[in-house]
């Protein structure tokens, strides 16, 4: 990202950025014959056991499943990889898509985006991964306004805009022509056409307005304007950018009744 004299919009505040899923369904071949009695030869039914017994031993095996990196037969998994349990303690149980975005380290600006999706059944299923980038510093846990790096967390998502069209969002999208950088970033990449698509993470800003909203609940020294947006082939001064056509993919995938959210952070710190 640039510095503040590069955006038409300074109030933004972005100067700190710079298959089915069901489960098959018992078949008659499957099941317990006549009135629940085993078929010969069949170990008696799960239904047996006691429920929560049985959820329990589910759950231990799903979990066990997906340390060992394996799936179910459509490819979903008892949990997020990468994740560890304080992390995903912090998804809400109302969430169904959560953005991952992992850095490779701690002091490094480049990382990978995957859309995950929770299903019926609870387990999660990966969708493409993104090369992206994040703040040319690295990761925090205490950002402030200019230290170049991203926040680590969880936060929500819940407004989209950009300079251009709305790409078929079900976010609200604000277009305004306000969504505007010029100039190169810290390598000499050029900013232009950065802000054509954002979805604005929900780091130090009042949720439910548009991406340029200038408010800071937590105070200007906290920084703001934390943002998903287009990739530069550069490190950005906080946000997460991943290519064009990946992030028009991205709005149009967010939907406001999955509560998505996007967790964020160097690889490390996310399995902790």
């Amino acid at each position: 990202m640039a510095g503040t004299a590069l955006l038409v919009a300074a109030a933004a505040g972005w100067y700190t950025v710079g298959q089915d899923t069901a489960k098959p369904g018992v078949t008659a071949a499957d099941g317990p014959g006549p009135e629940g009695v085993s078929k010969p030869d069949q170990p008696a039914p799960d239904a047996a056991r006691p429920a929560a017994a049985q959820a329990a031993a589910d759950r231990q095996s799903d979990t066990a499943a997906a340390g060992r990196g394996e799936s179910r037969p459509d490819g979903s998994l008892a949990a997020i990889p990468g994740l560890g349990a304080a992390f995903t303690a912090k998804i809400p149980a109302e969430t169904s898509q959560v953005v991952l975005a992992s850095g490779q380290g701690k002091d490094t600006d480049k990382n990978t985006v995957t859309v995950w999706t929770r299903t019926p059944e609870g387990r999660w299923l990966a969708g493409e991964t993104w090369q992206g980038h994040n703040g040319k510093n690295g990761w925090t846990t205490d950002h402030h306004e200019g230290d170049l790096r991203s926040p680590i967390g969880v936060f929500t998502l819940t407004d989209a805009g950009g300079r251009i069209a709305d790409p078929g969002s079900k976010l609200p999208y604000d277009r305004d022509p306000s969504f505007v950088v010029s100039g190169t970033g810290f390598f000499g990449d050029q900013l232009a056409g950065s802000f054509d698509y954002v979805v604005a993470i929900n780091y130090n800003r009042v949720p439910g307005n548009s991406p340029l909203d200038p408010r800071r609940p937590n105070g200007s020294s906290k920084g703001g304007g934390i943002w998903l947006h287009v990739d530069h082939d550069g490190p950005t001064h906080g946000c997460v950018s991943i290519p064009e056509d990946k992030m028009a993919q991205l709005i149009r995938t967010l939907n406001p009744a999955a509560h998505p959210v996007i967790v964020m952070g160097d690889a490390a710190s996310l399995a902790a």
